[in-house]
């Protein structure tokens, strides 16, 4: 009875071996979706899956998901090291996330929490005026958002954001925006803070516009922003903004303009060389920051160039 005992738990643990060896081989390096593709598919480029969702489970650590065509495919949670591209050309990667997040960054439950590395490029994220946040950063060690259009994310209230970087621990996490477009929001085009007793978080704006949300950039609790060659139109209220507890903002080439502030500090110490702060309510709002300057930065145009304090030296007005 007892060989048999052994025999059987022996056949079930070899079983469960290779059903295990088996998920981890159907997982591949590189994935494909399709707006006429499947989830039951592999994967494949010959068989796709139709969402992000579905393709995410049968991408490797590591992998990448590509658009064979246009199509939309879905929100996603993103729990691994990933590269999710729409592609150029014959691809597009469209994502529609009414009444949810379009897409989440979210390893707290793995066993390396605060460790993945993401890469989000050529995405249009749509909110259709009920999203929550186009992408919620919440846990993991790098973002990368490259080429993406994220838009009318208004069901949240004063919550929905563009992109909500929302940290609660301390790992060095950082996000890169490149050449992407956030607009029509009911909150921040961009939010980032980390709420961890000792923890921060770095953020870099290149070469993007944010526009007609509330505020264009928030940079909250323990973070700091690097802005370089964007525009901040028309936004309800701030441009760019540095809330209490942030650490500050450098920005280098910005335009801000058409806002109530076009730069808001309440906190850290912020630096701006070659910008232009022009037709907002108050270019500069100080009320509890600082700002270093470098004599080449435009001011003109606004009801009152300085609100809280004066305009520092050098600056140069034109």
């Amino acid at each position: 009875m007892n060989k048999i005992r052994f025999t059987l738990k022996a056949v079930a643990f070899l079983a469960f071996t290779l059903v295990c060896a088996s998920a981890a081989q159907a997982q591949a390096t590189r994935t494909w979706v399709s707006g006429v593709g499947d989830d039951v598919n592999p994967c494949s480029r010959t068989a796709p899956c139709k969402t992000f969702a579905g393709a995410i489970s049968k991408t490797a650590d590591k992998g990448e998901i590509d658009c064979l065509d246009p199509g939309g495919f879905g929100t996603v949670t993103i729990t691994k090291n990933i590269t999710i591209d729409g592609t150029n050309g014959a691809g597009f990667g469209s994502i529609l996330a009414a009444g949810t997040n379009g897409v989440n960054v979210n390893d707290v439950a793995t066993a390396s929490p605060n460790s993945i590395i993401v890469n989000l490029r050529n995405l249009s994220i749509q909110g259709a005026g009920s999203g929550f946040s186009g992408i919620r950063f919440v846990s993991g060690k790098v973002v990368h958002v490259e080429h993406c259009t994220i838009s009318g994310f208004k069901g949240n209230g004063a919550s929905g954001h563009g992109i909500d970087v929302s940290l609660t621990a301390s790992n060095g996490q950082k996000i890169y925006i490149k050449d992407t477009i956030i607009e029509d929001c009911t909150g921040d085009g961009i939010s980032v803070k980390n709420t961890a007793i000792g923890g921060s978080v770095n953020a870099l704006i290149e070469d993007s516009q944010i526009s007609q949300c509330n505020n264009g950039i928030t940079v909250g609790q323990a973070a700091k922003a690097v802005i370089k060659n964007s525009s901040f139109l028309h936004n309800t209220t701030t441009g760019v903004g540095v809330a209490g507890s942030g650490i500050g903002a450098e920005l280098e080439g910005v335009l801000t303009t058409g806002q109530v502030n076009g730069i808001a500090l309440v906190a850290g110490t912020s630096r701006i060389s070659n910008c232009r702060v022009t037709n907002n309510t108050n270019g500069i709002n100080f009320a509890g920051g600082t700002v270093v300057t470098y004599g080449d930065n435009k001011f003109d145009g606004n009801t009152n160039e300085s609100v809280g304090g004066a305009l520092p030296a050098p600056i140069n007005k034109k």
